[in-house]
């Protein structure tokens, strides 16, 4: 038995599907969903609603999908407070400051990474996010990494191995002999609890060849590859993602025209992540390079405890459009419609009949408040699979 409910007097409804409204996002003024068990069947004005089993009147606040965050590092313990605290009085950025993580990861039990994951992903919830990808990447031993993995399947489908984060403390001398690792037996442990295969090509962690050969041995295990690329210097990163048609290209701040172009004539999307960039004061990527060249651009958190410790897309979108020459309808569809191409996704990031209702209300007539209002908590109700759930 199916049960269904209206929702009705939606200032504005973003359905990101241009057939049911205005411009790219779709867009409808006074506006109704129906919501048929855990999808959406139906989105068109209030005046024309077809009866169902319940209503709810947004009296008049905006409804826009749920945020999906496909890039985030929630299975970790401690923090970094005392690395941003130097960071913010002026030393730079490295690499290396993961390991600091890495040896708190070690040290907790199975209980505290859960409890800590859950947590943070409450709070995300909360700000709307209701599509979530995680990583492992913390531990950097075959049981740390494999223990992450399965803590975070139990909470998400969207599960990254990430066990090329950094060269493992313990083979700081033998690089070649922690790639080994990662491509065998701790790849065999790990595979069962993923869907993709991640890895940092970058100076201080991996070079391209090495990021070649762990993306093509993750492939071989059926996981898909997307990667760190390019997000502290120039580097192969986007190139090799383009050549191993990765689902994204992951943080795209140094880029060449070459890599721009391999971007806007791929499938893979350019995932850029603000809150790397204002927690390390580095150089903004420019979104509007990107989408000027036909780039698909999403936008994520990145939340970690080192260089990215947000959890708020909403604070993300507000910076993509104030420090990266996003408009604020481009963040938003990069936010929602965006991430879910960014996770070959098409049940979500989307209001069109047939997706799952994720959705948040907004304190507010428009999405442009997300930008226009930073920092202020719009976000007053998140449904997910049709069920409220904040």
């Amino acid at each position: 038995m199916t049960n269904t409910t209206a929702i009705t007097n939606i200032g504005t409804l973003v359905t990101n599907n241009p057939d049911l409204g205005a411009g790219p996002l779709g867009q409808i003024k006074d506006a109704a969903l129906v919501i048929e068990d855990d999808k959406i069947a139906w989105a068109g004005p209030t005046a024309e609603v077809p009866p169902t089993d319940t209503t709810q009147d947004a009296e008049g606040r905006a409804v826009i999908p749920g945020f999906v965050d496909s890039h985030s590092h929630l299975v970790f313990a401690g923090d970094r407070t005392e690395e941003f605290n130097a960071r913010m009085s002026g030393q730079s950025y490295r690499a290396g400051g993961i390991r600091t993580t890495v040896a708190a990861t070690r040290a907790a039990t199975d209980a505290d990474l859960e409890a800590n994951l859950t947590h943070y992903l409450a709070e995300a919830l909360r700000q709307g996010t209701t599509t979530f990808e995680t990583k492992s990447g913390y531990g950097l031993t075959t049981a740390d990494e494999e223990r992450a993995l399965r803590i975070a399947k139990a909470h998400t489908d969207e599960v990254t191995y990430l066990g090329a984060h950094i060269v493992s403390p313990d083979h700081a001398d033998d690089p070649a002999a922690y790639v080994a690792l990662v491509t065998g037996e701790m790849l065999d442990a790990c595979a069962p609890h993923a869907r993709w295969i991640d890895v940092f090509c970058e100076k201080g962690a991996f070079d391209g060849d090495q990021a070649r050969a762990i993306l093509t041995a993750g492939k071989a295990k059926g996981l898909l590859p997307r990667i760190h690329a390019n997000q502290l210097s120039y580097g192969p990163g986007v190139q090799l993602a383009v050549e191993l048609d990765a689902a994204s290209a992951d943080h795209c701040t140094h880029l060449t025209d070459a890599d721009v172009d391999a971007l806007a004539n791929s499938d893979t999307v350019a995932t850029l992540l603000p809150g790397a960039e204002f927690s390390t004061r580095a150089e903004w990527p420019d979104a509007r390079r990107l989408l000027d060249a036909g780039a698909t651009v999403a936008l994520s958190t990145d939340c970690n405890p080192g260089s990215s410790f947000t959890s708020s897309v909403p604070f993300c979108i507000a910076l993509a459009v104030r420090d990266m020459g996003m408009t604020p309808d481009e963040a938003l569809w990069s936010a929602t419609a965006g991430g879910a191409k960014a996770l070959r996704r098409t049940d979500v990031g989307h209001l069109a009949p047939g997706a799952r209702a994720d959705l948040a209300f907004l304190d507010a007539p428009s999405h442009v408040h997300l930008a226009y209002r930073p920092g202020v908590p719009l976000v007053s109700q998140v449904w997910r699979a049709g069920v409220r759930v904040a």
